[in-house]
């Protein structure tokens, strides 16, 4: 059979891959151990410019100040891609596009151009998929105002789709997850259960709106509504779920987070999928990474996997409060545990 034989209406696109989404991404731990010791220092071509953000504190995104006057905008440079997180290609498309932006506004930059990262089994689905894929990176872009010039295709037994997006931000106003401060209240602007819905989604063929229009929701709003707020400390919550991202975020900025669970929003239907065993492997890894460096209480084992749960293009986790968002918790001096969750 040849990708011409498929009809697009037939297709499942997430049974053409072993996983979907950032639940795919490589286990933080070994990620860690793969990038140690690659550092480049700041003014690494010679003083041009200077690294403010990269590797040390693993940030959303690489932030590079470039030589002009001061004041100048600094350029924020991501890439991310993945496998299908649903069968639609349009919708995957959206969602794939909306994570790529997500590392930019992260930071409290602005989107400026992307190009098109497209992975495709060329002689097993066919093309007008690709293309609907496309189409729905580019309206999502486009809602951002973020061109899309062009970009690079491989042909891959899996179809995977994200994109390498640079844009600008104030260097003096970055949300980094190394600036976290003890007394900070958290904030969370998505709900989580996006991992586990995938997954029941992924097995059963069911569809859940709630989840597609929220992966596929610009984190654009949260972004400015954090720098309105004053915040300086932030990241995305995506593959390594809540409690993955809340503690990076307490590691790089020397600090204690604090989670109440149950100031913690869900999507409807995350409980259910929950309890009926859609966990991913990706979410049960992303558990065993912090369990060592949190306090648990009495917490349940099944609200732990919720917290660990594998987001796609989820909301954005701010040290500060952000008007219309639930405060899940706070920032305290740093205690012998990196996370507190009670």
């Amino acid at each position: 059979m040849t990708g011409t034989d498929v009809r697009q209406d037939s297709v499942r696109l997430t049974q053409y891959a072993h996983g979907g989404g950032c639940a795919c991404k490589i286990p933080p731990g070994e990620l860690e151990e793969i990038v140690a010791g690659l550092t480049a220092g700041a003014g690494a071509n010679g003083g041009a410019s200077s690294l403010l953000v990269g590797l040390d504190s693993g940030d959303d995104a690489a932030v590079v100040r470039l030589p002009g006057a001061p004041g100048s905008p600094a350029v924020v440079a991501t890439a991310d891609f993945f496998t299908p997180v649903v069968d639609d290609p349009y919708d995957w498309g959206r969602i794939a596009a909306a994570n790529a932006l997500s590392d930019v506004y992260a930071m409290g930059g602005t989107p400026l151009v992307a190009v098109n990262l497209l992975c495709w089994p060329r002689e097993v689905l066919p093309f007008d998929l690709a293309g609907e894929v496309l189409r729905g990176g580019l309206d999502i872009a486009t809602q951002a105002g973020c061109f899309v010039a062009g970009g690079h295709s491989v042909d891959d037994p899996e179809p995977k789709y994200g994109m390498a997006v640079t844009g600008t931000a104030d260097p003096a106003r970055l949300l980094r997850n190394d600036a976290g401060r003890p007394g900070t209240p958290l904030s969370l602007t998505k709900p989580l259960g996006l991992g586990v819905l995938n997954n029941r989604h992924k097995t059963t063929g069911e569809v859940f709106p709630q989840a597609v229009e929220t992966m596929a929701t610009l984190n654009r709003a949260a972004s400015e509504a954090a720098l309105a707020a004053g915040a300086v400390c932030a990241t995305d919550v995506t593959g390594f779920g809540l409690l993955g991202h809340l503690y990076k975020l307490a590691r790089a900025s020397h600090v204690t987070a604090v989670l109440d669970p149950s100031a913690v929003p869900l999507l409807d239907g995350a409980w259910d999928a929950a309890r009926a065993g859609h966990i991913s492997g990706g979410t049960r890894r992303n558990l065993a990474w912090v369990a060592p460096h949190t306090e648990f209480g009495g917490t349940d084992e099944l609200t732990r996997l919720l917290l660990a749960d594998a987001q796609t293009s989820g909301g954005l986790l701010v040290a500060g409060e952000v008007p219309g968002a639930p405060v899940i918790g706070e920032l305290v001096p740093a205690g012998p545990d990196a996370l507190v969750v009670r």
